[in-house]
């Protein structure tokens, strides 16, 4: 036997001893993802409390499907029931009376999104937005043309999306003088429009007076599902849906469609979900620095507490709130001006579980930073 013959068994013990001890320092991706987790993957975690709309998506993730197709789901639930008169078809109408719809959905493994704003005449307005994402190089399509496209792609339509209910809301708000409404520096001050603006304002006349802020928002006339999503697999999804503001000018587009600020995903950190006055929490992108912070070392709740109160420092009287979740399934929640609650369904859980947050008040702003 030669030198070369002799060490081949040498090698081959000297594998076997070395391989069991790189798989405890280095477990392939599913074994890290299961040991970290602490038996919470998959998990499923959505703004309020839309249990039915969590029970499906997690039906879908439990089965071994994606969390793109989780999202997808559970946010088309929350659409077919109409969550709180706020998601879907026949709520918050416009000024004109007419439901537009606002969704999106992001893949955290390829940062693929895809959004629809604005969009008349479909429904199914998390099923068009995925189809953005699926069928297109874009990131977001409005108005019309994403219900042209919409169509074209499959979706039922043209559909009426306003409802007796949502008519009927429109014509008691006429009644009162189409108040409160979005306008302001325009004439009339009080009353239905036309509208016209008032007068020329410079930037040193530009203030926000405290107290308006977010003063016609609440659950019931302003609100979105954010819904996240992490698969068995360890990827990470996100996907929201909205019929906006009620009383709207027509052609407004919050945050729901806008990714960063109603929602964030990557598979390597984590996501986020967001609802409230999207016209102001659009300014901070919230949901992305969430992740980003997450990203940095900070624990769900930390992050969650530090975007919110980064807000409410230009915006003292802002109604808004936050969900943050990590790869290992860690969640937390965020709020100010209102109390706010968030659904989880996990592994270790029998059944979708409500967690209630109470609103930020005296704590320092930029908390992780005071923290030293």
């Amino acid at each position: 036997m030669n030198l070369r013959d002799q060490q081949i068994p040498k090698m081959a013990v000297n594998l076997l001893f070395i391989l069991p001890i790189s798989l405890l320092l280095f477990p392939p991706m599913g074994l890290a993802y299961e040991e970290e987790g602490l038996g919470r993957l998959p998990i499923v975690v959505s703004t309020w409390p839309f249990v039915d709309a969590v029970r499906v998506a997690w039906r879908v993730v439990d089965d071994g499907l994606s969390a793109v197709e989780a999202v997808v789901e559970g946010c088309s639930a929350c659409e077919d029931l109409r969550c709180d008169g706020t998601v879907g078809p026949g709520g918050s109408p416009d000024e004109n009376g007419e439901t537009t719809l606002d969704a999106l959905v992001m893949n955290g493994a390829t940062m693929e999104v895809g959004a629809v704003a604005a969009m008349r005449y479909v429904k199914n307005a998390i099923r068009a937005a995925r189809l953005v994402m699926q069928h297109t190089q874009h990131t977001l399509l409005v108005g019309e043309k994403a219900c042209t496209f919409a169509i074209s792609m499959g979706l039922p339509g043209p559909t009426n999306l306003s409802s007796p209910e949502s008519l009927e809301k429109w014509n008691k708000w006429k009644e009162d003088g189409c108040e409160p409404n979005f306008w302001k520096d325009v004439s009339p001050s009080n009353g239905c429009g036309p509208y016209h603006a008032k007068r020329s304002v410079g930037f040193a006349e530009v203030t926000c007076p405290k107290g308006l802020e977010g003063s016609k928002i609440d659950r019931r006339n302003h609100d979105t599902i954010a819904m996240a999503v992490i698969d068995k697999m360890g990827h990470v999804a996100v996907g929201t849906s909205t019929n906006g503001a009620t009383f709207k000018i027509p052609g407004r587009v919050g945050d729901g469609p806008i990714a960063g600020s109603s929602a964030y995903a990557d598979d390597e950190v984590g996501a986020c979900g967001a609802t409230g006055d999207g016209d102001i929490m659009m300014r901070f992108l919230p949901c992305y620095q969430i992740v980003e912070s997450m990203r940095l070392g900070l624990e769900p709740k930390i992050a969650a507490e530090d975007a919110i109160s980064r807000i409410a420092k230009k915006y003292p009287n802002f109604i808004g709130a936050v969900f943050a979740v990590n790869k290992t399934g860690e969640h937390a929640g965020a709020c100010h001006g209102w109390t706010f609650q968030y659904s989880v369904r996990s592994l270790d859980m029998d059944d979708v579980e409500v967690y209630t947050v109470l609103p930020l008040t005296s704590i320092a702003h930029r908390p992780w930073t005071a923290m030293g």
